[in-house]
């Protein structure tokens, strides 16, 4: 007999999410388990440095959460409400919108409303537990397993179903045993470096390509955030969340170029100096800020894992790589796939199956809500990493049409295939470099999204499925690698 109907591996938000959606789904008549490292009084943290993060999520995607599993987020977990994001080109001469409304969100705070709302629901916690391992019944996976942080006594609890919702570096994906399909490592290309400060200013002279109380500001620029890109994401009209995120490689290429040895802090530090509106600015010293108002994390900018289940077990959240590949957006992917999981729980809960083929669907059910567009973006996000300033602010200007822009505001690959004729007309080989290339991902992504939409109905056909895809995405990241050279 099982200690519990499902253990959820990780307290953050993705884990705390799931457990409210099975819960939801089961009619609170699932036993549930949510397992995290942290101590009741900072749940949910992912590293000593607080909980690493740009704060900001989509309506759309709270939304989507609400309306399925009936979780209402409002103040203080919400801090401040925005009309969108705007990206802006190196030279800032060009300005593009995505992502609609959204919410600056309070990432200490959260995780603790969280909490009291998955306690209300009957859900347990368990913390300061740190899981090594998960627990086997010949191919099944039947439970969790690690050390008591307290007492360092041994922990175990076993459970029909796991869910790892542990982190980008997760050890229990890391040593998954059970299954060939599941990806267990992630390639270090595929992984940013992140860094980011909770700050209040004295505003300086009024600039809002720099600060915009209304719009999360995103600036792509090869010299201050080489391989990724800065943000200021307001929290208030004094209040802001400035970071960035750099890919290592591009870093030391970057360095070599210029002559210098920056690394991720002082990177930050030269673009916090830099911005012209925001004025003497002092870490926040708010209560629901002082253990995360400043840090170094690192988070995945690929697609979702391949497969995402094997017996007893599945991921959610940056465990599976969810992050959006082209801004590392993670709270939204999170909350779409922790609603998701929980009726595919529930589902498989009632069947009496959790097997690698009774989890399937869950599988299936985040591709044709989301990840069917996540492979064309890590191939959109690998060009737009080899470009200089200069090709990015030109492509910019001059190859985005309106319905490129509409593409990118939902979170998809630009449609650049009729440049076709344009390429002709352009003078100049840097120009024409970067429209063959937007015009080749373009095309690309056609065809993955065509082949993500045939993901395999069972286990069987996945080998051959991911064969192929496997096969796509070496050659076109070798032919977007070309464009750079």
């Amino acid at each position: 007999m099982a200690d519990y109907d499902v253990i959820i591996a990780g307290g953050g938000l993705a884990g705390t999410i799931t457990a409210q959606a099975i819960s939801h789904y089961t009619n609170q008549n699932a036993k549930i388990l949510v397992v995290d490292r942290n101590s009741a009084m900072l749940p949910g943290r992912k590293s000593l440095s607080g909980w690493v993060c740009g704060d900001a999520c989509s309506k759309e995607a709270v939304d989507f959460m609400t309306e399925r599993i009936k979780v209402e987020w409002t103040r203080p977990e919400i801090e401040h409400d925005v009309k969108g994001v705007m990206a802006f080109s190196p030279d800032k001469e060009t300005a593009i919108p995505f992502d609609g409304a959204g919410y600056m969100l309070n990432r200490q705070k959260l995780p603790e409303i969280q909490n009291e709302r998955c306690q209300k629901m009957g859900i347990d916690f368990e913390f300061e537990k740190n899981l090594s391992g998960l627990i086997y019944e010949g191919q099944q996976v039947v439970g969790v397993q690690g050390t008591d942080a307290k007492t360092s006594e041994p922990f175990k609890k076993t459970a029909k179903l796991v869910i790892d919702a542990t982190g980008v570096a997760s050890m229990l994906r890391n040593g998954l045993k059970n299954s060939t399909k599941v990806e267990k490592r992630i390639d270090r290309r595929d992984l940013e470096s992140t860094g980011r400060y909770i700050m209040y200013f004295e505003p300086g002279q009024k600039e809002l390509s720099e600060f915009d109380p209304d719009y999360c500001i995103i600036h792509l620029d090869q010299d201050i955030a080489p391989g990724g890109y800065g943000w200021v994401f307001p929290k208030a009209d004094n209040k802001v969340n400035i970071g960035l995120g750099v890919e290592k490689s591009l870093l030391e290429r970057r360095n070599k170029r210029l002559g210098k040895k920056d690394n991720v802090e002082s990177l930050m530090k030269e673009y916090l100096e830099r911005n012209t509106v925001i004025k003497n600015p002092t870490l926040s010293q708010d209560p629901e800020d002082i253990n995360n108002n400043t840090g170094i994390f690192q988070v995945s900018v690929r697609r979702q894992n391949d497969c995402m289940v094997s017996a007893g077990y599945m991921m959610v959240g940056d465990s599976a790589w969810m992050p959006k590949p082209i801004d590392a957006g993670g709270i939204g992917p999170a909350l779409i796939a922790g609603t998701i999981l929980g009726n595919n729980v529930a589902q498989a809960l009632e069947a009496n199956d959790v097997s690698e083929a009774g989890l399937w669907q869950y599988n299936l059910d985040f591709i044709k809500e989301y990840g069917y567009k996540t492979a064309g973006l890590e191939l959109f996000r690998r060009l737009v990493q080899q470009m200089t300033n200069e090709q990015i602010s030109y492509g910019m200007k001059h190859f985005l049409g309106n319905m490129d822009v509409e593409s990118i505001s939902k979170g998809e690959h630009p449609d650049f295939s009729g440049l076709g004729k344009l390429g002709m007309i352009i003078r100049g080989a840097m120009n024409k470099t970067v429209a063959d290339g937007l015009r080749y991902t373009s095309k690309e992504n056609q065809w993955l999204v065509e082949h993500y939409n045939n993901y395999p109905k069972d286990p069987s056909g996945f080998d051959e499925w991911n064969k192929t895809l496997h096969g796509r995405m070496d050659a076109a990241f070798a032919k977007v690698e070309a464009f750079g050279k």
